[in-house]
């Protein structure tokens, strides 16, 4: 890692910074079997994909509540 590069929290919405609640992080916090993530069932458009910095890509979730923001009231 670059010593100028942000370290990357993946229990956290890489968009908001809030906790994400992704059911694969908590499980490897806790070492405590989670049911499905909450994300299984969302869909997650181009635009907001695109809108996740190149470094947190793949490394963590965005959270519910960006999600549902993006997807718009009728989401």
């Amino acid at each position: 890692m670059t010593p100028n590069a942000p370290e990357i929290d993946p229990a956290r919405c890489p968009l908001c910074g809030e906790p994400n609640r992704c059911a694969m992080e908590l499980e490897r916090e806790t070492g405590q079997k989670q049911g499905p993530c909450w994300c299984v069932g969302a869909t997650f458009s181009p635009e907001l994909l695109q809108r996740v910095p190149a470094a947190s890509a793949g490394q963590a979730c965005i959270c519910a509540r960006c999600a549902a923001a993006a997807a718009g009231p009728h989401g």
